[in-house]
């Protein structure tokens, strides 16, 4: 669409990493990014945030500063539909005024959410940790926890919860063990790392109700809760699969390029897209590592040019926080502890967000 810009629909890693290449790439055009947000939160450093470790500002960046300083625009609004056919982006602003904006090209990256409207109480009652937010309102030292959901994500924030509110903790997992996606040896170490910290596990439990104080589950047992947040698998948005091909879970459809289906100027990656040509899990590393293929192609569409194919690798470094400065690691098959895992994790994370804020 001549004189439409090349819009990022979302700030999510895969985006934001993709901006500066574009901008060289492309010098002279026309880039907006839109999120619902003022800052992008790191989720690499939020069990971090939640310990103690961190201060908000060293796992955030301001999206208008960061849009500013490589040479595109940043528009504050929600993006809640799109016409591939029409090449139009339906987004609200926080003043509820809607608009419709052409693209030539559009990446989304909306990434996906953790509420769960079917446990009764918990849009009122409960948190869900994503979309991440680094204003996560603490209850007063020593009040009780629940996590919902004991993925790996929601062991590390049971983990740095107890190790900051030295407090009651409560990881509910629905399955029948935690942390599924690791190796038997990696689970049994954090498993321990759980139990020494005192967190109390619940598996095949679900929660049926959250209220303001105390949740309950399915059999009836009463949990006291000040503080319930939902980590149990991420959904996408919903009009996703009202306006887009999508996987049987809502996730947007994309070919080895990063495109939608049909839709050769509309890619996805991140959270949002499921790699029809290569599922994988849904990972941070995989949005990083689709960032320079998404520029590349981006640009490439822009020019005229053919697209290349984005390759994930099969496995990855998982390092998982245990609450204090100390971390467990998988790699191939490989399990290692220790506080030195920590600082390695701390040195990649910092990297990631100097990249972002540099």
């Amino acid at each position: 669409m001549s004189g439409a810009p090349i819009l990022l629909l979302g700030a999510g890693h895969a985006n934001l990493l993709a901006l500066p290449p574009l901008r060289a790439a492309l010098p002279e055009a026309a880039v907006l990014l839109i999120d619902m947000a003022e800052h992008a939160t790191y989720s690499g450093m939020y069990p971090g945030l939640i310990a103690g470790h961190y201060h908000a500002d060293q796992l955030s960046v301001g999206l208008a500063d960061f849009a500013a300083r490589h040479g595109a625009g940043f528009l504050r609004a929600r993006i809640t539909g799109i016409d591939p056919v029409a090449r139009q982006v339906t987004a609200v602003q926080p003043c509820g005024t809607a608009q419709r904006l052409d693209y030539a090209q559009a990446a989304l990256d909306v990434g996906s959410h953790g509420v769960m409207p079917e446990i009764a109480g918990f849009r009122d009652h409960a948190r869900a940790v994503k979309p991440l937010r680094a204003d996560l309102p603490l209850p007063d030292r020593g009040l009780p926890s629940v996590v919902i959901g004991g993925g790996v994500a929601g062991a590390e924030i049971a983990l740095a919860l107890s190790h900051r509110q030295r407090a009651p903790v409560t990881l509910v997992e629905a399955g029948p063990r935690i942390a599924a996606a690791l190796t038997p040896r990696a689970r049994t170490l954090l498993r321990r790392a759980l139990d020494r910290a005192g967190v109390a596990i619940l598996t095949e439990a679900r929660v049926h109700r959250v209220a303001a104080d105390h949740v309950v589950l399915a059999d009836g047992r009463r949990i006291d809760s000040a503080l319930t947040l939902g980590i149990a698998g991420a959904r996408a948005p919903d009009w996703l699969a009202r306006d887009l091909p999508v996987d049987e879970a809502g996730f947007v459809c994309v070919g080895p390029c990063l495109q939608v289906p049909g839709h050769p100027d509309l890619f996805a990656a991140g959270d949002c897209a499921f790699m029809t040509h290569a599922p994988r899990p849904k990972a941070g590393v995989f949005a990083v590592r689709q960032a320079p293929v998404l520029a590349a192609n981006l640009a490439a569409r822009h020019l005229g040019r053919p697209c290349r194919a984005f390759r994930p690798q099969r496995d990855y470094l998982k390092i998982i926080s245990l609450g204090g400065q100390e971390a467990l690691a998988q790699w191939h098959g490989i399990v290692l502890q220790g506080r030195w895992l920590w600082r390695v994790k701390d040195r990649i994370d910092r990297g990631f967000m100097a990249r972002l804020k540099g």
